[in-house]
């Protein structure tokens, strides 16, 4: 009496990698994920490695593993790959508190997030 099991999320010429509980807000990693959304898998490789931003080494990593997957896994051609989505999720909020003046507290929110790539094969336009 278990449930059925769940389907592939993406298309068999897809391959997803997710990372989850990164210590980012959503906003910011929004902002670098969607420089690389639709763009081609080595572009998006160098666009993350010359990235100023603090986040943007974990999503090289995320999209590495995309790519691994989708080399090793579902036997894809790698130089075909892009990346067909990057979408960010919310995650816990840890909340902290700091003492003010006068006998107040200010709390601090310390947000967490998940980043899902997924990254799909060319067609060959002909």
């Amino acid at each position: 009496m278990s449930k059925t099991s769940a389907g592939r999320r993406v298309g068999e010429a897809d391959a997803l990698s997710v990372l989850k509980n990164l210590r980012v807000s959503p906003q910011k990693l929004n902002l670098v994920a969607s420089m690389i959304r639709g763009m081609d898998a080595e572009k998006a490789l160098a666009a993350l490695t010359f990235s100023q931003r603090r986040i943007s080494n974990d999503v090289k990593k995320a999209l590495q593993s995309a790519i691994a997957n989708a080399e090793n896994n579902h036997q894809l051609d790698v130089d075909r790959l892009f990346v067909k989505e990057a979408f960010v999720g919310k995650a816990i909020t840890m909340r902290r508190f700091r003492p003010r003046a006068r006998g107040r507290t200010g709390r601090l929110r310390k947000p967490f997030s998940h980043l899902t790539v997924v990254v799909s094969e060319r067609q060959e336009t002909v």
